[in-house]
């Protein structure tokens, strides 16, 4: 939906500390104290999503199904608002003196709470108290930034909120037009395109809590507003310990934080590959400030909530020779072109970043360079430019059960030439691109898995992207809530990409709520997308046994760009065993000429006609340059009748360019 005017007003002032974001109706003292725990995945009930995404070792809670005496803002998807950046777009917003209370629904002894509170008027964030009780007891107070939320402007944004377009010679969606085409030049309201509000912080009780406890989230007098989206709990199991491990204390890793330890991880590492034997470091946090190098090596940590590497983003003297113009905490394998590092296992440990701004060529990545042969498991990253970005050649990484949150950027990119490797068992929120993405940029991504992770709030861009590539698989993972500019699924052809070729398997995964509206094309999108761009999609893909849920706009679209709409098709595409359970507007959008087969396609609660079939906008007498084939067992619908009616076969114009949409019931069991 487009942005309303109420949105933006308070997008405006919130950027500078007055107003919270309502972008939707405002619910006040809505939740009794004393209710049983309301526990969710993505903000729907866990059965609907039973075997799709990861198992996270926390349960989610969100705050609007909490006991409060603060304000619910929400449901919204409107961009630029809190609500549409929110869990389940819908969140609660304390003043002073307000809480928020969870009955724990497990033994519980550690909490991570998402929560946003406003910038600093000329950016740059602050800091507030939020004040953690548990039946009144156990006081603890969580120290909430906004240094590493809060963007602005166009791609690749702005820490400033009073400035105007980045790039005034690019078509502006707001404007309709290039503001420094334009006569008179257009002045837009500041802040401009207010985004990426929320953070995340993770807390240790120091004792442990029994079910039905309650935990409350209480803002202090002379705090900050603060709205909360989500509590996730868990039972952290004790530091673990390797006796028979190289300590890295022994050779000056200072846990305190208060020396560089980058040099003592350095010799460490280096007597370990003499010995062939893991570095450990015990429980502390340690400042690094740059780059660790890996390669042939092992380093384990006591756990992601007690092995901690921290550092600052450092600014060089003179740009490094890969481009980067700051270095910061990370593990780094050695470039492809310097031969790549094999052998590499990284686990449990936490990697937090301090990156502020996006610099496209700034390598500030928690893990990076070329791994082949090597794991990475139980890992936390936070606040680094992209989670973990791999250029390849490489072959054979394996990326299990790590925790990925608050990246400018990405989550886990597959850049380039990466072969048989697994990315499994990940969750993955807040990111500033696309979550998880497979990039055959030059070389093709072949033979890779991403398996049963959950992403949820990717803040620009797509839950889970594939730019070409061959014989890949995306399967029983679990995408909630994009933001703008992508939505849960793309399959593209696009950023120089090599072709699809082979088969690509989208297999058992779901979506939840997603569907965006695209902002400068001013349509919306489907949860799943294929994009032609910069070439045809005419590999085997097959997408199979997924679930579509609550989807704002479109379940699937199919869509070249305008500009080379009769240039390049989409054909050769399978949907089957796949359930709808919502839709704004149509269960498949085609804005593409090609073809597609449907079967055990089963839709209900569909807001517009089922197929709004546009083809390549020619609306020639021989009906739309997109076919459809119903190989049987499409059933369901919604208003209009059957969603896929004999007579929108095979290629009735149906075109509806902006069709109305019908926000659809919450979805529920079949």
């Amino acid at each position: 939906m487009s942005r309303s005017t109420t949105g933006v007003a308070a997008a405006t002032a919130a950027a500078v500390g007055l107003s919270v974001l309502l972008g939707g109706p405002a619910k006040a003292d809505s939740v009794a104290s004393g209710q049983a725990p309301v526990v969710t995945r993505a903000a729907i009930d866990p059965s609907l999503v039973a075997g799709r995404g990861a198992d996270v070792g926390f349960i989610e809670q969100n705050a609007f199904n909490a006991a409060t005496n603060g304000t619910i803002i929400g449901p919204s998807t409107d961009a630029y608002t809190l609500p549409s950046e929110a869990t389940g777009r819908e969140a609660v917003t304390l003043q002073p003196g307000q809480y928020v209370e969870f009955t724990l629904p497990a033994t519980t002894n550690a909490i991570t709470v998402r929560y946003s509170i406003p910038d600093a008027p000329n950016g740059g964030g602050i800091t507030s108290p939020l004040d953690v009780t548990v039946n009144g007891h156990g006081h603890q107070t969580m120290a909430l930034t906004s240094q590493y939320a809060w963007l602005y402007n166009e791609y690749p944004f702005s820490n400033d909120p009073t400035a105007g377009p980045l790039e005034p010679d690019w078509w502006t969606t707001e404007c309709s037009c290039v503001p420094d085409q334009t006569t008179p030049e257009p002045v837009f309201p500041t802040p401009f395109r207010p985004q990426h509000y929320y953070d995340e912080q993770r807390l240790l009780l120091g004792r442990t809590y029994q079910a039905g406890e309650k935990l409350r989230l209480t803002v202090p007098a002379g705090a900050a507003a603060t709205t909360i989206d989500v509590m996730d709990s868990q039972l952290v199991a004790p530091p673990k310990f390797d006796p028979f491990a190289v300590n890295a204390l022994l050779f000056g890793a200072d846990p305190t934080g208060r020396r560089d330890s980058a040099p003592a991880m350095d010799a460490a590492i280096a007597f370990a590959q003499k010995v062939h034997r893991p570095v450990y470091v015990p429980p502390g946090t340690y400042q690094v400030n740059r780059h660790i190098i890996v390669d042939n090596v092992t380093i384990e940590g006591a756990g992601s909530w007690y092995t901690i590497f921290k550092g600052h983003q450092v600014t060089l003297s003179t740009p490094a020779p890969d481009g980067s113009i700051h270095t910061g905490v990370g593990f780094y394998g050695l470039y492809a072109n310097q031969g790549g590092s094999t052998n590499v296992h990284l686990s449990d440990f936490a990697i937090e970043g301090d990156v502020r701004e996006r610099i496209d060529t700034d390598q500030v990545n928690g893990v990076g360079g070329s791994l082949s042969n090597s794991t990475i498991d139980g890992l936390y990253i936070q606040h680094t430019k992209v989670g973990m970005w791999f250029d390849g050649p490489m072959t054979n990484l394996k990326i299990t059960n790590n925790q990925i949150a608050d990246q400018i950027a990405d989550g886990i990119n597959f850049h380039t030439g990466v072969t048989n490797s697994l990315v499994q068992n990940n969750f993955i929120r807040n990111t500033g691109d696309d979550a998880l993405a497979m990039w055959s940029e030059v070389t093709a991504d072949s033979n890779d898995t991403f398996d049963h992770n959950t992403v949820q709030t990717p803040n620009l861009a797509n839950g889970i992207a594939v730019y070409g590539g061959t014989d890949n698989t995306i399967s029983n993972n679990l995408v909630a809530d994009p933001q703008r500019e992508g939505s849960g699924i793309q399959v593209g052809t696009r950023f120089n990409a090599v072709p699809f070729t082979g088969h690509l398997w989208i297999t058992n995964n779901t979506t939840v709520r997603a569907g965006t509206f695209e902002l400068n094309w001013k349509i919306g999108l489907g949860a799943i997308w294929l994009y032609a761009l910069q070439g045809s999609i005419n590999a085997d893909v097959e997408v199979t046994g997924d679930n579509f849920l609550d989807n704002t706009y479109d379940a699937m679209m199919l869509v070249s760009d305008f500009s080379v709409k009769d240039q390049y098709s989409i054909t050769n595409v399978h949907f089957s065993n796949i359930k709808v359970d919502g839709t704004g507007t149509d269960v498949v959008s085609a804005r593409s000429s090609g073809n597609a087969t449907f079967q055990n396609v089963v839709a209900r609660n569909v807001g517009a006609v089922g197929v709004n079939n546009c083809g390549s906008f020619n609306f020639t007498a021989a009906g739309s340059e997109f076919s459809l084939t119903d190989l049987g067992g499409n059933t369901g619908g919604g208003t209009t009748g059957p969603w896929l009616a004999s007579w929108e076969l095979p290629n009735t114009i149906t075109c509806d360019d902006r069709p109305t949409v019908v926000p659809p019931p919450a979805p529920s069991a079949w």
